[in-house]
């Protein structure tokens, strides 16, 4: 039994007498003794939490469109405004310049961080590509463009258009346009990680048609330096991916530290579907309005606070804010899916959320109400996606304040919003407060009751 035994360990010595040669050999060969360690993220300071000043600031970053840096050309912008020399730099300065003016707290970035070139033509082109493909299909977009009363923006009805017109509008890289979307991410982000600032981000209709799945998009956001982006809540299956809630905590030294005063829910809106027989994009699905429900549910009864929301392709109530009133520019019509899933009923429901901030339709960047609930898009951002000649790129900030109590910090007071403008200045426009605690509720404490 001893000779068996000794026999099988003489075996094993050569196996590991190689493997330990080709480690000095790796050694040797390689000059950089780091080179064989696995990097670690950069983690964000978390839970995320209010300032010593009561503040938490928020920049959204509503399509970046990112291509390949430098290769990629800009759209839709003036000579003056830097013509063939303008691309994606264009983008990655803008941000850093809205960074150091703002010194945000977490940078939202809500969808299409990659670009692609087919499906990312201005809406108000398509007329004019049908008659290039049949006199029908003109006659069809035209048809449609007519039959909006008050002038309204024309491009509400493209989902009631053949497939072949359903062109995408907004998103983080634009997928087509980036030969490597881990690569395109990296650039596009880098900003916010020089700058050690949190971010999160979801995904839009364009991200995946590069060289990653929208899972695989979502993963690797997650593992970025400063990346507070999660894939999916666990214990929950959902559609898509990019589902998460992050919670603010109170700031140091106040009684609410280890308490969530502001929620954050971010939503992966989708990309495209066919409805019928005919395309149309995604939406919110049925999954993931009850994990919304049972998470604001849960962390109502902890304390009441208020929320917002963050998702990329509106839903279709936001139509309706042509007609009943909006503050900022309504510039084209909201492109939303022909499915109407009952996101404005469960949030309504819910009572905690207070905004919901958007992207998807770049020459939109206005606020409208909708059943007590503020509806922002952010406007375009970046450089190579559609825009408008002497429309500066733009981004919205939101800037959440608590109440001061006698000594220490309370609730959350006020939540306000502003655009900047990518113009010489970098122009503050647009400020408008978004909600307000009343004094009716207000009684210096968020904390839930027992029975309450």
């Amino acid at each position: 039994m001893a000779a068996s035994h000794l026999t099988a360990l003489i075996s094993l010595l050569p196996p590991c007498l190689l493997a330990l040669l080709l480690l000095r050999l790796a050694t040797v060969l390689d000059s950089d003794p780091d080179a064989a360690l696995p990097r670690v993220k950069a983690a964000a300071p978390f839970p995320l939490r209010f300032r010593h000043d009561g503040a938490f600031k928020i920049l959204q970053v509503a399509d970046m469109h990112f291509g390949n840096g430098a290769a990629t050309s800009c759209r839709d912008v003036a000579p003056d405004g830097g013509g063939a020399r303008c691309s994606d730099l264009n983008t990655t300065r803008f941000l850093r310049r809205v960074i150091e003016a703002e010194r945000p707290d977490l940078i939202a970035f809500t969808g299409t961080a990659l670009s692609s070139p087919l499906c990312d033509d201005l809406a108000s082109k398509v007329a004019t590509l049908a008659e290039l493909v049949s006199p029908r299909s003109a006659h069809l977009a035209r048809q449609h463009a007519v039959a909006l009363p008050n002038g309204y923006p024309w491009r509400t009805s493209l989902h009631l258009m053949p497939p072949l017109f359903q062109f995408g509008t907004g998103d983080n890289i634009f997928g087509g346009s980036a030969t490597d979307a881990a690569e395109s991410l990296l650039r596009a982000i880098s900003p916010a990680i020089e700058y050690k600032v949190p971010w999160a981000a979801v995904l839009g209709n364009h991200d995946q048609e590069s060289t990653m799945t929208r899972e695989e998009l979502m993963t690797f956001m997650s593992l970025m330096d400063y990346s507070v982006s999660q894939v999916n809540p666990p214990g929950f299956l959902v559609h898509g991916f990019g589902n998460y809630h992050i919670g603010i905590h109170g700031p140091f030294g106040s009684e609410l530290v280890n308490t969530s005063l502001l929620n954050l829910y971010f939503l992966d809106s989708g990309d495209r579907e066919v409805v019928n027989g005919v395309k149309t994009y995604g939406w919110i699905k049925e999954s993931q309005l009850a994990w919304l429900r049972a998470t604001s549910v849960e962390l109502q009864k902890t304390a009441l606070s208020p929320a917002l929301s963050f998702f990329h392709i509106p839903i279709p109530e936001v139509r309706g804010l042509w007609y009943s009133g909006f503050k900022g520019q309504y510039q084209e019509g909201v492109a939303c899916s022909s499915v109407n899933s009952g996101v404005l009923d469960t949030l309504v429901s819910m009572g905690d959320v207070k905004g919901v901030f958007l992207g998807h339709d770049h020459l939109n960047d206005f606020c409208g109400n909708l059943n007590g609930i503020w509806f922002c898009y952010g406007g375009g951002f970046g450089y190579h996606a559609y825009g408008r000649p002497h429309w500066p790129r733009r981004a919205r900030v939101i800037y959440t304040e608590l109440k001061k109590g006698q000594k220490l910090w309370l609730e959350v007071e006020s939540i306000q919003t502003w655009k900047l403008l990518d113009d010489e200045k970098l122009s503050k426009i647009d400020e408008q407060v978004l909600w307000r605690r009343s004094q009716d509720d207000s009684d210096h404490s968020i904390l839930s009751r027992p029975g309450a």
